[in-house]
């Protein structure tokens, strides 16, 4: 597992003294709040920086990074990532995984048949929605408990119920469920 997970991605900059507005990439925005200090993702590394939040709606924060004090600098920042340390992230309730942790799984039925790795998770209002590739198709399921048999994300390993794949599932770009 990840020691760094993402909380938001930076989409631009706010104003001129050089805060960012971030896309939020975690389901309590209340969590920027308190936030004084994170990480930057910048090509595989990570860089400590302080954080002093400035606002949060539901899909967005608005923060100002150290180091970072107008526009141009702000623009320099666009498209990276906000990182916290496994240690100061929110405690997940059990049957909650962090998207990094999921991210690389490989999938498989209850049969035993291999599916493919999950390459993406999107957050939906209802629920999140998995994306499973292989070399030759892409499977897409709704994460319901009920579908979910088996989340092992230290083995990086999924089981999906083989009966509620059939009824849920479904390959992109094919008209036909599982």
């Amino acid at each position: 597992m990840t020691e760094y997970l993402r909380v938001g991605k930076i989409v631009r900059p706010h104003g001129i003294k050089g805060a960012v507005k971030l896309e939020t990439l975690t389901t309590d925005n209340s969590r920027f709040a308190s936030l004084t200090e994170a990480y930057i993702e910048e090509k595989g590394t990570y860089r400590p920086v302080k954080v002093v939040p400035v606002s949060h709606t539901p899909d967005s924060a608005i923060v100002t990074i150290e180091g970072v004090t107008d526009r141009n600098s702000a623009e320099a920042m666009r498209g990276k990532f906000l990182c916290v340390d496994r240690a100061h992230a929110a405690k997940l309730p059990e049957g909650r995984y962090f998207t990094e942790d999921l991210i690389g799984c490989e999938v498989y039925d209850s049969d035993g048949k291999y599916l493919g790795r999950l390459t993406d998770v999107m957050l939906r209002p209802a629920n999140d929605v998995y994306e499973i590739k292989d070399k030759a198709s892409t499977l897409i399921v709704p994460a319901l408990k009920r579908l979910l048999q088996t989340v092992d994300v230290e083995a990086k390993k999924i089981v999906l119920d083989t009966a509620v794949l059939s009824e849920v599932g479904f390959y992109e770009g094919e008209s036909d469920e599982v």
